[in-house]
């Protein structure tokens, strides 16, 4: 059963097509990771599906219910979690602020941050009255799904996680999803270009090739042809 379904899904830069007919499929439970060269629409197509860019036609549907006019803050009250590329987190504020600002869209009722985003980011609590700012890369990455994960959302969307973070976090950021989606049931899409990341971490594929959807499959269906025909640079 699809968590996710995007269909005919199209999107423009003021006269430049950026997003072609695109079919996405996620299914629940799954780990689904976008693929594709650098420019060919896979963060437009992210950010059509969180509500911050307008698509002009095509239809998104979560968990059953129709996404085309919702706000951002609806999509994730209804249990879509985001951590955009670059991690986009506010340098100024602390850390326990950060986390604290995914409150502000949760349904009525939790005021507190999940001890589950402690359990498994022990850094952020030893860094709560730190700045934002003043984290390393990979504390950065490490709050900022902590702040998506305070919705405790059933989808987990992720742009590029690895990047700009030292092997050691990558490594263990590959942990915090696989667990995530095995003791959480949490559903994950996620932009990648590291191919042993996405091989280690996602269940299933999907290609975008200049805003088309190319192709897709089981993980350890991408071959070595594909990853040289629509992945090598």
């Amino acid at each position: 059963m699809s968590l996710l379904a995007v269909n005919a899904l199209n999107q423009s830069y003021g006269g430049s097509r950026t997003l072609w007919n695109v079919d996405l499929s996620v299914a629940a439970g799954s780990r689904t990771c976008l693929m594709g060269r650098n420019g060919m629409g896979k963060t437009t197509l992210l950010k059509c599906i969180m509500g911050l860019l307008r698509s002009e036609s095509g239809s998104i549907e979560f968990d059953g219910t129709s996404l085309r006019a919702s706000a951002p803050e609806t999509r994730a009250r209804l249990g879509i979690g985001y951590v955009p590329q670059g991690r986009e987190i506010f340098p100024q504020l602390t850390v326990e602020e950060n986390l604290r600002l995914g409150l502000g869209v949760r349904k009525p009722g939790t005021r507190s941050i999940p001890s589950r985003v402690f359990e498994l980011f022990p850094v952020l609590r030893q860094m709560l009255r730190r700045r934002g700012g003043d984290l390393s890369g990979g504390q950065q990455q490490q709050l900022a799904i902590g702040r998506a994960l305070v919705l405790e959302p059933k989808l987990l969307i992720l742009d590029e996680p690895t990047e700009g973070i030292q092997p050691n976090i990558v490594h263990e950021i590959g942990d915090i999803i696989l667990a995530l989606n095995r003791d959480m049931g949490v559903t994950v899409l996620l932009v990648e270009q590291k191919l042993p990341f996405a091989r280690r971490v996602a269940s299933e594929y999907r290609i975008l090739e200049k805003g088309r959807c190319v192709g897709g499959g089981a993980i350890d269906q991408l071959s070595d042809d594909v990853v040289h025909k629509h992945l090598s640079v």
